[in-house]
Parts: structure tokens; sequence; C-alpha cells
């Protein structure tokens, strides 16, 4: 089903695609993707992590991966390599990239992240590594989040909006945990509907 609807949703979103695509390029002139290191699933068994450490250097709590989306800030405010939320206002952002953000039209190239395998078109939101390693030491069941695939959308993300604290992370996990409760097909075909009223309102998006 996931593979069938990213491959879908790819070709249906082509024309608004290139649209963004030039908007990006005209208003910014910077890159029109964004890659960054996300946290995918964690496919080990509970108790596996104590043993994992003596083969890596480094447990980030899942598989790590590069997620694509629309380029909603400015490149020259905007550095790689710093890990942080977006904020209301947050001067780093564009104006097209803001109303990229507000109807969530930048994370449209997840489509592709669904099709590589990396992520299912619901499940909960993957985190930026560092990040994903605060709120798991202060956030408790954070990582039980990465028993499943992360989502395009999931839901925390139609109930909840954008992080801008821990408590907004807690209770955007006790989301997630209800989710993984009742994991089902039916479950997230269910989520899908419930998205788009969220969308097209710009319900919890800045």
């Amino acid at each position: 089903m996931n593979v069938a609807i990213a491959a879908v949703g790819l070709v249906a979103a082509v024309p608004v695609m290139l649209v963004i695509s030039a908007l990006i390029k005209l208003t910014s002139g910077g890159p029109v993707f964004y890659k960054q290191l996300r946290v995918g699933i964690d496919r080990r068994s509970r108790g596996d992590g104590e043993r994992t450490n003596h083969r890596r250097h480094v447990d980030h709590g899942g598989r790590p991966f590069t997620i694509y989306k629309f380029c909603s800030m400015d490149p020259a405010r905007s550095r790689p390599d710093t890990q942080v939320w977006a904020a209301p206002d947050d001067p780093r952002v564009t104006s097209v990239g803001r109303l990229l953000r507000q109807y969530r039209l930048d994370e449209v190239p997840q489509l592709w992240n669904v099709l590589r395998g990396d992520m299912n078109v619901v499940g909960p939101r993957p985190e930026q590594p560092l990040i994903f390693a605060h709120l798991r030491a202060h956030v408790e069941g954070y990582g039980e989040r990465q028993r499943v695939r992360p989502g395009i959308t999931g839901w925390a993300q139609i109930n909840h909006c954008y992080d801008r604290c821990l408590d907004d992370v807690r209770r955007k996990v006790a989301y997630d945990l209800e989710y993984l409760a009742r994991h089902s097909v039916l479950e997230d075909v269910k989520i899908m509907v419930q998205t788009l009223p969220v969308v097209l309102f710009k319900r919890g998006a800045w």
C-alpha cells in the first residue's frame, strides 16, 4: 500500500513539484531540495542495545537515512550541520518556504523515501540524530517510536503542532504510542483521510 500510494502520489505531484522548484529557484537562488540525516526504524530486539554498542561507535536508536524535502529556508541563513527545530516566524524560512511549510508541501519529496523503504506514508515523524539523542534521554518512551517506520504523516501530526519544546514532544510521543498500540492498515487509511483537513486548513504548521 505504501509503495502504491507513493508511486501514484509522485506521478500526480509532478506538475506541482515543477512549479515549486521554479519558485524556489526564482526567489532564493539556492538548491531546490534539502537533504538531512534522520533516525529511522530500529529492528533490533529489545535488550540488544548493549550488545550493539560493542559493534557501533554510536547507537543512533535506529537506522539512519537521508530524508528529502523542498528547501524552505534561506541557504545563507541555514547551516546544514545545525540541528535545531524551526520556530514560528523563523527568520531562516523564506516567503515561498513559509507557504510550503504551512501546507506541508515541503514534505512531498518524502514520497521518494517511501519508495526507497526508509519511511511509510503513516508513522511517527523521524528526528535528527542529535535531537533524537537528547529527546531519548529526556522523554520517557521516546525510543519506542522507532519500532515502526517513520512516516510523512501520523496520529501525532494530525493532533498536534510542530515541536517547540519538550512538553510538545511528550504529548506527541503519547499519540505515537497510541498509534503503535493499534497499528493496522485500516488505522493508516483513517489517518491519511484525517490528514487532508489538517493540510488544507494549515493546522499546527508554520
